[in-house]
């Protein structure tokens, strides 16, 4: 299907994508939450910083995959 075609047929599917930078702080959250750490200091990493906006942190913290999957770790 043409791209323009796939726009048109949800054209607000950009609002929900995820990236694969997204997707990379995720499993570093997980990872690092895993070893111990508080989600507020591993969101202060630069490794976080400089992949997400404080936005893109946000609508990451609100994903149900990843609050059940830090609530399984505790």
């Amino acid at each position: 299907m043409p791209r323009r075609a796939r726009f048109w047929r949800n054209p607000f599917s950009f609002l929900f994508s995820r990236t694969s930078a997204e997707e990379n702080v995720v499993a570093y959250l997980l990872r690092e939450h895993g070893a111990g750490r508080r989600v507020d200091e591993i969101l202060e990493d630069p490794y976080v910083k400089n992949r997400l906006s404080t936005e893109q942190q946000k609508r990451m913290l609100s994903r149900a995959d990843v609050i059940h999957a830090l609530g399984e770790q505790h």
